[in-house]
């Protein structure tokens, strides 16, 4: 089998191509397992060295809309022995609010252009679209329910999340008419992730837990008793491995499914911190308003009741301390003395 993934080369895409290495095998849409041949991964940077020199790994480094405008080009993208294409590639929220031209070439333009791609293809393959909470927004006019469930009507209210919600109706409509097999998978804020801060509006949930372990402040722009949805990297990447190969009773309706939750609390992943690195790196934690940050947060639902999601054998987080010990486990070098004892 050959798999694609857009945006391998990022956090989420290379740990799903490790993943996808690691079991060798995948039973894409139920069928019998199938030997992982090559995963192509295709970013504007080359994946990580480690990654790379994996002999089943191709990397395909260029700007995906630019890839995709050429026929020679395109086909080094997806090609004709292709089963299976992740599409996790997207500029993130705050990029988007910021830059609107940006957002809607990234994440609507590039997207129909990697379905056509698919559909040029003749075979059908199957597509996972990584989706987002972002689809559901408060408003005035149309408040959110208490708690979001699979068939809970999209009201996005920023450009992030409306291109999300173009890209699975997009999906659900090239699956509609067989030129693909689609899987619409909204993913909840993954925290904690490694690295560096990005673009998106949620990317103090990570950094709030990520800088204090490593030493280092970090501002968290809304107040304690925001209550957030999130999920680990482990849970999102299992995640969308199940989307993948999940048969199509299992599936159910080409409309998008919300991957399980933890709700929590900013404060309450303060207390977790303290509970799991001590005083002193929750000290390091400035609570630091950003108005514009809360405002899209404060929108964001909190409560998933991800019966679809349940169905597949996907669960939730238990709590807020067991992700923060599998970051420590995973990311040693990136922590503290201090903070690892």
């Amino acid at each position: 089998m050959n798999i694609v993934i857009t945006g391998g080369a990022g956090f989420l895409g290379a740990r799903l191509a490790r993943q996808l290495l690691e079991q060798g095998k995948l039973s894409l849409a139920g069928a019998a397992p199938q030997t992982i041949q090559t995963i192509t991964l295709v970013d504007r940077v080359a994946p990580p060295a480690a990654l790379a020199a994996d002999p089943r790994i191709r990397a395909v480094v260029g700007d995906l809309n630019e890839l995709l405008e050429s026929s020679d080009t395109a086909s080094q993208v997806v090609r004709a022995d292709d089963a299976l294409v992740f599409h996790l590639a997207a500029a993130v929220s705050g990029e988007c609010e910021a830059d609107f031209d940006l957002g809607m070439r990234s994440n609507v333009d590039a997207t129909r252009a990697l379905l056509q791609a698919c559909r040029k293809l003749g075979s059908s393959p199957t597509v996972v679209f990584a989706s987002s909470l972002a689809v559901f927004g408060n408003s005035p006019a149309q408040p959110l329910p208490p708690v979001i469930d699979d068939r809970t009507l999209p009201t996005p209210q920023n450009s992030y999340g409306i291109q999300k919600f173009i890209g699975e109706q997009l999906v659900a409509d090239y699956a509609r008419k067989g030129f693909i097999r689609g899987r619409n998978v909204r993913l909840m804020t993954v925290s904690v992730r490694p690295g560096k801060p990005n673009g998106a509006a949620s990317s103090f949930l990570s950094g709030m837990i990520r800088e204090p372990l490593a030493g280092q402040r970090a501002a968290c722009p809304v107040p304690r008793e925001t209550a957030v949805a999130l999920a680990s990297p482990a849970r999102t990447i299992e995640g969308l491995v199940r989307a993948a190969e999940a048969n199509d009773a299992e599936w159910g309706a080409r409309t998008a499914i919300n991957l399980p939750a933890l709700k929590t609390t900013v404060g309450e992943m303060a207390a977790a911190l303290e509970r799991v690195a001590g005083k002193e790196a929750a000290g390091l934690i400035d609570w630091t308003p950003d108005p514009a940050i809360a405002n899209i947060v404060a929108n964001w639902p909190a409560v998933i009741d991800a019966a679809r999601a349940r169905g597949l054998g996907l669960l939730p987080d238990p709590d807020f301390d067991s992700i923060i010990a599998a970051y420590l486990s995973e990311n040693p070098r990136t922590v503290s003395k201090a903070s690892a004892q």
